[in-house]
């Protein structure tokens, strides 16, 4: 954990660097696409004073400036398999968000989807020694949590605080400056695959880049996609990506759950592909402009030209309707929003306040998802989109963006985690030798 914490740490400051200097890049590498938003920083914090706007809302300090897109390569369930292929596309969307910009970027902040994310709950409580909760008593707070043993070959990528009690009272967001006896917290933690996230540091590296940052975008994509009220009362987050769908819950402004299922909207065009014996990229243009999951009598009558380029002259002059293909991408849905409902049934998502399911990420721009999903979910279901960044281009506000705009508010309202605070000097393995040097102070 040492190990990781100094790692977390360094990255904490470099994005504080790059800040300062004025210009990051966001990178969302996802199975489908790579998207890439350069941000600049003007230093304004014209939001910090206007009430009623929690710590989470709006842009406080800087500007899109530069935005690009590329089609993915190498990249399968959210995790890289083809280092060269998705070095060569992240150089290419890089290259033009950069031009776009007229900049030239050093750092980047990364996000990343699948790697069997799993959530613990941790808790921990200290008597204070002075009777005001300062900084110090945080930290120790934090570094008391019992760590459960996670296994071999996982990486812990978000430790978050959720909730603080000073004596008897619960519900604390910030207990700094206020006076009591013992403190406790309860504080979540997101583990995820070590080679994941080895794997796509190394490929930033190999991009001649700083990775200045990195988050789950489970996590982002419900900074962007849900309103205050929504994080604040308890809501779930379903990002519908290319090859895998993320699942986040929030509650009191903080994520308490975060899990993944390793299919997505690549999954249903697959379907499509071999229902109807078509190459993949006319499979997904089908799926994009006739593609739905509720059939009507009109959809019998409504015919799908399907222009192949086999050869074979009968074969590429086909057609269906597309009550057809409907009835390919439907169980697909179905059985994507089934294994969604599984992984919130174990998180105990019904005993929440308010159960609002928010659908976002491009796999959920199918016509009708809402209503198959309130139907499969049994709850009130809605569709999300990236909110809170002003001045995106047209091209980035859709929902497919969700995590891509989530990493700027994730840059720029960075939520308190167990790394931003000291470790205190007694967690630290050389111990001994530290108190040595602080008796020897003390005493000459």
């Amino acid at each position: 954990m040492i190990g990781l914490y100094d790692s977390q740490r360094a990255m904490r400051n470099m994005r504080k660097a790059a800040m300062q200097r004025g210009v990051v890049a966001v990178l969302d590498v996802g199975s489908s696409k790579i998207a890439c938003l350069v941000l600049r920083f003007d230093g304004t914090d014209k939001l910090a004073e206007v009430e009623g706007i929690g710590p989470m809302a709006g842009q406080s300090g800087f500007r899109v400036i530069g935005a690009a897109t590329t089609r993915s390569r190498g990249v399968r369930f959210g995790e890289i398999e083809a280092m060269q292929e998705t070095e060569r596309a992240i150089r290419t969307a890089l290259q033009a968000a950069q031009k776009m910009a007229n900049i030239r970027v050093d750092h980047v902040i990364a996000c990343f989807s699948g790697a069997a994310p799993r959530s613990y709950g941790l808790a921990g409580a200290i008597d204070l020694e002075g009777h005001i909760v300062s900084e110090q008593d945080v930290a120790r707070v934090l570094a008391a949590c019992e760590v459960p043993d996670y296994g071999a070959g996982r990486e812990v990528l978000h430790a978050q605080p959720v909730n603080f009690a000073l004596d008897n009272r619960s519900g604390l967001s910030d207990p700094r400056g206020q006076m009591g006896q013992q403190l406790a917290t309860d504080m979540h933690m997101l583990t995820v695959d070590a080679t994941a996230v080895q794997n796509l540091a190394q490929c930033v590296k190999r991009c001649d880049l700083e990775l200045a940052g990195i988050a789950s975008s489970a996590y982002v994509a419900g900074l962007s996609a849900m309103v205050e009220d929504e994080q604040e009362l308890g809501a779930a987050c379903v990002d519908m990506g290319g090859g895998s769908t993320s699942i986040s819950i929030f509650i009191k402004k903080h994520m308490i759950y975060a899990d993944a299922v390793r299919m997505g909207g690549d999954h249903v065009t697959g379907d499509i592909s071999m229902g109807l014996q078509v190459p993949a990229a006319t499979a997904e243009r089908i799926k994009t402009f006739y593609g739905g999951v509720h059939a009507t009598g009109m959809d019998d009558r409504e015919m799908i030209e399907l222009e192949g380029d086999t050869g074979d002259w009968e074969h590429d002059r086909r057609t269906v309707s597309r009550a057809e293909l409907i009835g390919i991408m439907r169980p697909r849905v179905e059985e994507i929003l089934e294994e969604v409902r599984e992984r919130l049934d174990a998180a105990g998502f019904e005993h929440l306040p308010s159960q609002q399911i928010v659908l976002t990420g491009g796999g959920s721009q199918i016509p009708g998802l809402d209503g198959l999903a309130s139907k499969i979910l049994g709850q009130q279901v809605r569709l999300g989109r990236p909110m809170r960044v002003h001045g995106l281009p047209q091209a980035a506000t859709g929902p497919g963006f969700a995590g891509a705009v989530g990493m700027c508010l994730f840059a720029t309202h960075p939520q308190d985690e167990w790394w931003d605070f000291d470790l205190p000097v007694e967690r630290y393995p050389a111990r001994s030798l530290r108190k040595a040097v602080k008796w020897f102070r003390d005493n000459w």
